[in-house]
């Protein structure tokens, strides 16, 4: 397993190289109050990495959160459910 991940890797790191081999053409990003200068390569690695934490919070917030309030919902409920009979040894 630890092969294949090591694998996976080397894979992504070669493809992010040939990214920034190929894009390496500089660019402006005019903001409006501010432009920003950098490479092609740079600029969508950043997109790419602002897109994933947006994506990641977004899943957090729609599903993580409202599952973890259920789940303590139903913990408190259970703690405070008493049992009917004693269970015998």
């Amino acid at each position: 397993m630890r092969l294949i991940r090591l694998l996976i890797a080397f894979a992504f790191l070669a493809v992010g190289i040939a990214v920034g081999a190929l894009n390496a053409q500089p660019i402006a990003i005019d903001l409006g109050v501010v432009t920003l200068r950098g490479s092609l390569c740079v600029s969508l690695l950043l997109a790419l990495l602002m897109g994933i934490v947006v994506g990641g919070v977004v899943v957090s917030a729609g599903m993580v959160l409202p599952m973890s309030r259920r789940l303590r919902a139903a913990d408190r409920a259970a703690r405070d459910a008493e049992p009917l009979e004693p269970r015998q040894r």
